[in-house]
């Protein structure tokens, strides 16, 4: 957690404590579905233990985890960009818009936010960057894998909305299944086509 301090009277003394909250999205990579995003303030006297990077734990893991954080942060949100997002403004720039959105639906306004990786979203307060911060910031790690079960969960459902693409399995990655798919069925509506394996299927 973060202080701040200030010089009065020649005496040093703290003031009111920053909230921080941890950032970090999933699904920058698939060919189908939104890139997801969450914001989590972990209640420093409230700490809850397993959290890592949510890529290292298995499914089982996390969803017990998620509830727990839940339960435990300050505040979390969910943030999102949806395929015709990412189409229109990027990968990148979309995935910063989701961590944005994220953010400012904390019931809690942060002082400091943590962002895993090397890009920050615009923000009306400071932002660091950490480069693999879901392994070393608890904040970071609770808010991947908040993401990582929204992002999953929703994916699956849309199994049962276009079947035959494997959702549910591969969860929008470019998997053979979803490539082969893809060749034989088109392209839906959650398809990002400015991914180059959709825009193959779209001449």
């Amino acid at each position: 957690m973060l202080q701040k301090w200030f010089w009065t009277d020649w005496n040093i003394r703290m003031t009111d404590i920053v909230l921080v909250a941890g950032v970090d999205e999933v699904g920058r990579g698939p060919l189908a579905g939104p890139v997801v995003t969450a914001a989590v303030i972990l209640d420093p006297d409230n700490p809850i233990d397993g959290l890592a990077d949510s890529k290292k734990l298995s499914e089982k893991r996390r969803e017990w985890l998620e509830p727990l954080i839940k339960e435990k942060a300050l505040a979390w949100a969910i943030g999102r960009a949806e395929p015709a997002e990412i189409d229109e403004l990027n990968i990148l720039q979309a995935s910063l818009l989701a961590m944005k959105r994220a953010v400012e639906s904390l019931i809690m306004a942060p002082g400091h936010v943590l962002v895993d990786g090397i890009h920050a979203p615009q923000l009306c307060c400071p932002v660091t960057t950490v480069i693999k911060g879901d392994q070393s910031e608890p904040a970071i790690a609770a808010a991947s894998i908040l993401a990582k079960v929204a992002r999953d969960r929703e994916m699956v459902a849309l199994e049962a909305l276009y079947p035959g693409y494997g959702f549910a399995k591969h969860k929008g990655y470019p998997t053979k299944q979803h490539q082969q798919a893809l060749i034989e069925l088109g392209a839906t509506e959650i398809h990002r086509r400015s991914f180059s394996p959709v825009q193959m299927c779209l001449l």
